[in-house]
């Protein structure tokens, strides 16, 4: 037999306004048109970050346990909970370095993308398209399945 509960707010014993809700993996949300359902923890990010510019420190972060500085312009981060294997999803951005007729771009560095950590590079370059390393602040989310 299923039930149903119909609620307007959930709220923990006390009245505070908090709760805890645990949600399985089978979990489905209906679309805004409410034509089709999608899975809820399929769609969650499972990590991000935003490290400091030099790659020396975490400014904010989920799931995120630690971070490499390996020169200018590379880095590493870590995982809490590592993703289920290392065929996930990244995407990226960072910061323009701020001088006109320039750019700046985030790479991450495919080989050494493992279930539990990966490396990024950020670079800059000119119209003349020169390249180079550069400490750039680069934000990161991760989407994928949790081990």
């Amino acid at each position: 037999m299923t039930s149903q509960l119909n609620v307007d707010t959930i709220v923990d014993k006390a009245g505070s306004g908090g709760s805890n809700v645990k949600m399985a993996n089978t979990s489905t949300y209906v679309s805004d048109g409410g034509a089709v359902t999608q899975n809820t923890v399929q769609g969650l990010a499972k990590s991000w970050i935003n490290p400091a510019a030099n790659y020396g420190s975490i400014q904010d972060s989920f799931n995120i346990s630690s971070l490499d500085d390996d020169g200018t312009g590379e880095g590493g981060l870590h995982m809490t909970n590592d993703m289920s294997s290392a065929n996930y999803a990244i995407s990226g951005s960072c910061e323009d370095g701020g001088t006109t007729d320039s750019w700046a771009m985030m790479d991450i560095t495919r080989d050494t993308q493992a279930a539990g950590s990966v490396d990024f590079e950020s670079h800059w370059g000119n119209a003349s398209y020169n390249r180079q390393m550069a400490d750039y602040e680069v934000y990161l989310v991760i989407h994928g399945d949790l081990a």
